[in-house]
Order: structure tokens, then sequence, then C-alpha cells
């Protein structure tokens, strides 16, 4: 159940800097001839022994940029070299808080880092090649379903003879940045969402991929291979431009070559909604555990995963819509059979209490119990609101996967009922299959009646995802409601580039109640 005070602890068995996912992306800058220019950039993605200092850069994070030190009275000046950068360009980056350029938000601290590297000075002047194609590849930023409005496509192509050198290159560089931003971890990033949209990949330093990009033969290529290469993405980018193609087909009369304006209004909804899912998928590690438990919480359902084969479905019950199962990721590592009930605080503030108050036999009713320190616990057995299996893991919300005595609730098309733990339809298959034991020997464990705890061969991934549009083993499209409503808020986001810098500082991150 929700908790709103259990402490930060997501666990997972991804190791942070140790990505083979971006072997290829290794393998390609090798191929490609870089040379130790290369290094730091390829660094950043988890190959070969670098600094841990580096790998642990958060995006659009760095050491901070220090100017000479200040000596003491009567103490000799050291020698400091003049500065050569562009006054101009450097002037535009020192006032703090944010920058804006032509009227365009800029992404201050990856900028200002990126920039204290070439030593303020002005960069694609120098490397005119390298920013043709990198811009060309900005062009094609939907083929992710990225608008290319959001990398300053609008201004650089309609004003550009209005921009001075320094802003072109300033928009330049935020416009590389911010698109290697967004393929790596989302153009959403985590600190603009809400607090129960908690999936996130590893740091990546940005601003090294580029100067590696901008360093090979093939820039595109190392910006792109930042984007997911998992089935589903690509399985989703291929489905979002076939709906974009009928969407975009002929004009906006009633009818052109066959296509109404119907469908092209339905083939653009579908569309938006893929675009959604992809940014969703950006969001996930950068290696998937090839066996994994994922629950998506928009359509209900769960999922155990082998091999990236579903070999096991089955319906859940998820939190109510003002009581919204999170998404994040985790592991499950043991298995508690009748497991008792520690009632979190604010249910029992919100719940127990107000009935407790108009029945003073409440408590021994339902069978709980105060504990020491003024808490309450249901008590393990039959009635307990966990059933007979609650599958552990640990998470800041703290949530879970749980057994329950009420299993009409899975019969319902509409299962958004819980407190936003998962509960699940089957525990007692599903136990089977994370222990590796037989039905039997499930059924002693619970049979007993009295609390035992049983641990995984191994510790499990599982990933609580919130999925409205998704790819099925079979490579088919599927499309769900989106009753939690979360849908339009990444929605606004992703078409953040064509309001003015005022709309954008509205409240992000808050969750509609």
């Amino acid at each position: 159940m929700l908790n709103d005070v259990a402490p930060r602890s997501i666990t997972t068995h991804l190791k942070r800097g140790n990505v083979p996912v971006f072997r290829g992306v290794w393998n390609l800058a090798r191929s490609l001839g870089f040379g130790s220019t290369v290094a730091v950039g390829l660094g950043a993605l988890g190959f070969g022994s670098w600094p841990s200092q580096l790998l642990a850069l958060e995006p659009g994070e760095g050491p901070p940029i220090v100017g000479p030190a200040v000596t003491e009275p009567g103490v000799g000046t050291p020698d400091v070299a003049p500065f050569v950068g562009n006054p101009e360009l450097k002037a535009r980056l020192d006032p703090p808080g944010k920058l804006t350029v032509a009227g365009e938000r800029m992404h201050d601290r990856l900028l200002r880092r990126f920039y204290a590297v070439h030593g303020y000075q002005m960069v694609w002047t120098s490397h005119p090649a390298a920013a043709r194609r990198l811009w060309d590849t900005i062009l094609r930023a939907d083929e992710q379903g990225l608008d290319p409005n959001l990398f300053h496509s609008g201004t650089l192509a309609g004003r550009s003879s209005a921009l001075s050198p320094v802003e072109r290159d300033l928009l330049l560089s935020d416009a590389f940045l911010s698109y290697a931003d967004a393929l790596s971890r989302g153009a959403m990033p985590i600190e603009d969402r809400a607090d129960d949209e908690d999936l996130t990949p590893e740091p990546l330093d940005v601003v090294a991929v580029l100067d590696a990009a901008i360093a090979s033969p093939d820039p595109p290529k190392l910006i792109e291979a930042l984007a997911p290469s998992s089935t589903e993405y690509l399985t989703l980018r291929r489905a979002y431009a076939e709906y974009r193609a009928v969407a975009e087909a002929g004009s906006t009369r009633a009818s052109d070559g066959g296509i109404s304006a119907e469908r092209r209004a339905a083939a653009e909804r579908r569309a938006r909604q893929l675009a959604v899912n992809l940014e969703r998928l950006r969001w996930l590690p950068r290696l998937i555990p090839a066996d994994r438990v994922v629950v998506n919480s928009a359509i209900a359902r769960l999922q155990l995963l082998r091999n990236d084969r579903p070999v096991f479905t089955t319906r859940v019950v998820v939190g109510e819509t003002d009581k919204q199962t999170p998404e994040f990721y985790s592991t499950i590592s043991d298995i508690l059979f009748n497991p008792p009930w520690n009632i979190p605080r604010s249910i029992a503030q919100k719940e127990i209490l107000p009935r407790l108050a108009a029945d003073p036999d409440y408590l021994s009713h339902h069978h709980m119990r105060w504990r020491a320190g003024g808490s309450i616990q249901q008590e393990a057995g039959p009635y307990s609101a966990l059933g007979r299996l609650k599958f552990e893991m640990t998470d800041r919300y703290d949530v879970y996967l749980h057994d329950t005595p009420i299993k009409a609730l899975f019969q319902s098309a509409d299962r958004m009922m819980s407190h936003g733990c998962v509960r699940v339809e089957n525990p007692r298959a599903l136990a089977e299959l994370l222990l590796g034991q037989s039905p039997e020997a499930i059924d002693k464990g619970i049979s007993g009646g009295y609390t035992n705890r049983r641990s995984l061969p191994s510790p499990l991934p599982i990933f609580i995802v919130y999925r409205t549009a998704y790819a099925e083993s079979d490579g088919s499209i599927q499309f769900s409601s989106d009753p939690y409503e979360r849908d339009d808020e990444i929605w606004q986001h992703l078409t953040r580039a064509r309001r003015s810098p005022v709309a954008q500082d509205g409240a992000l991150g808050q969750r509609k109640g």
C-alpha cells in the first residue's frame, strides 16, 4: 500500500555504468576510426575503465566552473592565461539562472558545461560538416516521435538571417545537446515529472557524447544510438510512422485519395498516443533484463517474461484514480506466506481511525490490533487484506504485489480499486514460477497458517509501468484508454516548444487528483 513517509530505497540488479547494450556504439566508434578525443564520450556511455566521477555525472550536471583564485595580500599573483574565448558568447552564458536565446528556452547547465569545455569559443563555424549532418538529424526527430520544434528548428530555419553568429552557435549547440538528452532519458526528464513517475535510465554525460560525435566521421550515428534499441521501441516507431503517414495524407478536405478526414483524425490521435508511449520507453534503463515481471497499470495486467517472452499473464487490481499506482522498477526478492498487514499510517488516519471512532470494536471485528508506536496491524489469515501471499520488493512508495481475499474484483473491466499496491488474481501460480516449486509445496507453505518467508533463487526485476500503447509479443500494437489521465501531461511537455518561455514556467510534476 502507498506510504507517503516510506524511505527512498529503490533497489535493482542493474549496475550503473556497465551497460552491455552500448557495446554496439563502441564497436561503431572503433569501426569509424575514432581517436583519443572520442574516449571521454564513449567512457560516459559505459565503455572501458573511465573515471568514476565522469560516469556519476547527472544529466546536465557537472563540476563547478571556477575562475582564478583570489590571492591573499602580500602573496604573488600567479600567472593567469589570458581569456581567448568569445567575449559575447561568455557574456550570454555568465548570468545565473534561466537562459534564453532569441526567445527560446535553453538547457542552461548542459550549454554552460559544453562551452566551458570548449573555452567559450564558438564551435560550429569550425565544424560546419558536423553541424550540417547533426542538423539534418534534428529535422528527422519526428521519426523518434519527437517534435523538431523542441530543438529550435523553427527559429533556426525561419529566423536564421536575424540571428547573430553567437546566437546561431548557441541555438545549434542547445539543439544537439537537448536532442541527445531526449533520446537518452526522455524529452520530459524525471525532474519535470510527477513524483509517481519514477522511471529513469542510468546517468549519461551528453556533453561528452556530443564532443565524441563532433570528432567522428559519422556524427548522427553516435547521437541516434542513444535512443532505446529494444524491440518494443522499434515496433512502436514503425507504427508511429505508419499512422503519421495516414494522418498527413492529402489535405484537410472531407476526403483525398480515398482517405477520409475522419480516418486522418483517428490516425492523428493514434500517432499522438504512440509518441507519448515512445517517450515512456525512453525513461527505462538502457538494458532491460530478459527475465522480468512487468505490470502495466493502464490495463491492470501482469506478465512474467523469460528470455523476453511472456510465460505467465494474469489480471491485477491497481490503484484508484486518486491513489494511483506509481511507475518504478525494483526487484522481487522473497515471498511471504500468510503475511500480516502493517497498515500504512496514511490509510490508518484516513480510513481506520474514523471507523474506529464510530465503532469501538472495529479493530477486533477486522482482526486488527494496536502495535508499539501507535501503528495498526491486521493479523495474518484468510481475512487479511494481503491474502495468503505477499511478494516482497523494496521501493520508496511501499508498493508491492499481493494476494487478496476479494476475488470478485478481478472480474471487473475497471480494476482501479486499490490504495496503490497491486493485487494479483493468480498469486499461487506466480509464486510457483518465481520460486520454482510445485503447487503442493506452495499449498503446504500456506496451510501451516504461520507467517514464513521463502527467497527466490535469485532476485527478479519488476517494472511497474503505465502504457496506453504497447507492443505484444507477436508484434501487434494495442491501444488502451488513459484511466489515470497521464498522457496529456506528457503530450503537453512534448509540444512545449510551440509556446512562449513564460508559458513553459507553468507548474509541472503535479498529479491531478
